[in-house]
């Protein structure tokens, strides 16, 4: 019956979206838009570095899966979205990016089949002639669902489909992804790469056919791009992508992959073998690291820092978790799938080969399918096109226009995908400019934090410091000196380093609830954490035995979404030192900040409507953001 019904919704909703002129109808593209030379640029920088926010994870109708959705926006959609203009979201009304426009973005398509689904509907390209075109774009379901298969299962196999695989047709549109980038570039102003999504699936047979382990990673460019990507159908084996990453580098292009969605990797982002299954070793631990610096840990099909069955005593762990394999209702295996077991997994990984695979920091970022993210849990479109444009679609309202849940029949994909997905995320740095050079270069060094949408700012240093810095007026100058930030490692020292956690809210936003300072290492028998509050709301202290803030209250009136205004601050921060240092175990320290309660999106879509909001979904959320590590070595 699960498979019947997924068949079913998916070949309906592609039906109604394969109109045969739909791809001679774009939205307004600024093709006249020249790029800017950065040597005619003034670009005023700040040595103790601005934090800049973005999205290197974004669709458009050049990715097989966008496309089939009715997505017919294009990279130069992205960069108009990202500064601020209305673009169409393929159900026909407007969308546009919550509060400021972003600072930097990508678009990255699948390197996959880039820009063949758009060709292969146009009547004037060879490939619409070709019989899977016409199963394809035609009026039987069936039909429809199985060519699309074809295409899927090509990308998860590795196998190219010859009859559609026009190499030259996919490097003209991957040469046309690296001029958008490049002709929208505003140095100090936009900052835009060059990137595409390489689509890396593991498969399991599962009650519905086929179930993916998503290995996926965004490979995002510093400046220039080479005339030819590297995608799964060149090979399935991420290590495969490193190799050719390290020659990109020895001809002067640098590159960084990012992993995301790691939640529902069945275990294999983070696994303890190679992708062939082999033992770790040094060389492989310096390969990864060097590719992937930094993770994407939330995003709208959920946020990968942990799960609460990972980590029970973290009241805040179950936040926007989301647990089905790609195309499939089967769960996916928890070990192995999250960044916090990861980070405490990889310090046992170098105690045993000398090099930490796991030694990456955070960003977030959309994975919209429609040219532009949904980051406001109050304005939400979701992720793929036509299919859960709609609050009934996406399962947040009763269908067929009933006002409650009593006695309706759900739908299956809304109950176990749509509604689970989220308004996040963000990816953010600090740089001292707004330029590919000082924004790549805060990726490499892993000076970045994730949020969860809202542009709250957060900072952490690690040293020993003045117990005034706090105070000082140049707290963040007199950290650098005498510590390192986010990304940086602390050497072995019998003295506990000190850490500065300091987080500031969206104005557009909640009030700060509170800062942690999130620890996790490995005791050579397993994954270890703690959980310290470090700053609390309304003049607060934590609990010097429980390690928490006390409740202050704040609360959300579920009948209008209105929240209480008599706690939270505008800012924390803290000086803070591990009370259960050990200088003989390494350990990974990061921070989270929390937001007091809103409503998530799907409350909202019911408010709006005025129905009952779903049973089964948590009405409140509680938005925050992560920073990336320090880690503290072992001392000899």
């Amino acid at each position: 019956m699960k498979k019947l019904a997924l068949a079913c919704s998916v070949a309906a909703l592609m039906w109604g979206c394969t109109d045969n002129t739909a791809s001679k109808t774009e939205t307004a593209t600024t093709a006249d838009i020249k790029p800017v030379a950065t040597d005619a640029i003034k670009i005023k920088r700040n040595p103790t570095k601005n934090a800049y926010f973005g999205d290197l994870h974004i669709h458009t109708k050049n990715s097989f899966d966008a496309y089939i959705f009715n997505v017919r926006n294009t990279p130069d959609d992205v960069y108009r979205f990202a500064r601020g203009e209305t673009i169409r979201h393929p159900s026909g009304y407007d969308i546009q990016l919550w509060g400021e426009p972003l600072d930097f973005v990508a678009a990255t398509d699948h390197g996959a089949y880039m820009g063949i689904l758009p060709a292969m509907n146009d009547p004037d390209s060879p490939l619409s002639k070709v019989d899977l075109a016409s199963r394809m774009f035609g009026t039987d379901p069936e039909l429809i669902t199985e060519a699309f298969g074809t295409i899927g299962g090509s990308v998860r196999s590795g196998e190219p489909f010859e009859e559609i695989y026009d190499r030259d047709l996919i490097d003209a549109t991957w040469q046309s992804a690296i001029d958008a980038a490049n002709r929208h570039y505003e140095p100090g102003k936009l900052t835009t790469f060059a990137g595409y999504e390489y689509t890396s699936v593991t498969m399991q047979e599962t009650e519905v056919g086929f179930g993916g382990g998503n290995l996926h990673r965004n490979v995002i460019f510093e400046d220039k791009a080479p005339d030819r990507l590297f995608a799964t159908l060149d090979s399935t084996n991420p290590e495969d992508l490193w190799d050719w990453m390290d020659g990109q580098r020895t001809q002067g292009r640098d590159v960084i992959a990012i992993p995301h969605n790691s939640n529902v990797s069945d275990g294999k982002m983070f696994d303890l073998v190679t992708y062939e299954g082999n033992p770790f070793d040094k060389a492989y631990g310096e390969q990864r690291i060097l590719n992937e610096p930094i993770v994407e840990m939330t995003q709208v099909k959920g946020t990968s820092e942990t799960h609460p069955s990972l980590s029970p005593n973290d009241e805040w762990a179950n936040f926007e978790i989301y647990e089905a394999l790609l195309s499939s209702y089967t769960i996916s295996k928890i070990n192995g799938s999250y960044v916090r077991e990861a980070l405490a997994n990889g310090l046992n990984i170098e105690n045993q080969t000398g090099a930490n695979p796991y030694k990456f920091g955070l960003i977030g970022s959309s994975d919209t399918h429609v040219a532009g993210g949904s980051f406001d849990d109050k304005k939400f479109w979701s992720k793929v096109g036509i299919l859960d444009a709609t609050p009934e679609s996406r399962g947040s309202v009763p269908p067929g226009g009933a006002k409650s849940w009593e006695g309706v029949e759900r739908d299956p994909n809304a109950e176990n995908w749509f509604s689970k997905w989220g308004a996040t995320g963000l990816a953010a740095v600090w740089a001292e400019a707004n330029t590919r050079e000082d924004i790549f270069g805060a990726m490499r060094a892993k000076e970045t934090f994730a949020t969860s949408g809202p542009r709250i700012k957060v900072r952490m240093f690690g040293g020993q410091f003045a117990e005034d810095i706090l105070s000082q007026p140049d707290m963040v100058a007199s950290a650098y000196e005498n510590g390192v930030p986010m990304g940086g490692t602390i050497s072995g020292t019998d003295t506990a380093p000190q850490f500065i956690a300091w987080a500031s809210r969206d104005p557009l936003s909640a009030p700060l609830q509170r800062v942690q300072i999130i620890k996790a290492w490995h005791n050579g028998e397993s994954a270890q954490e703690a959980v310290y509050d470090v700053a609390c709301s309304d003049g607060a202290t934590p609990d010097p035995a429980t390690h928490r803030c006390p409740d202050k209250g704040a609360s959300v009136d579920l009948t209008d979404c209105s929240i209480s205004t008599d706690s939270g601050d505008p800012e924390l921060k803290a000086l803070w030192v591990d009370p259960d240092f050990n200088p003989d175990m390494a350990a990974s320290y990061y921070v989270r900040v929390l937001e007091n309660p809103t409503c998530r999106w799907s409350t909202w879509d019911a408010l709006n409507a005025g129905v009952e909001r779903h049973p089964d979904l948590q009405p409140t959320l509680q938005e925050r953001a992560w920073s990336s590590p320090i880690w503290y070595e072992a001392k000899p």
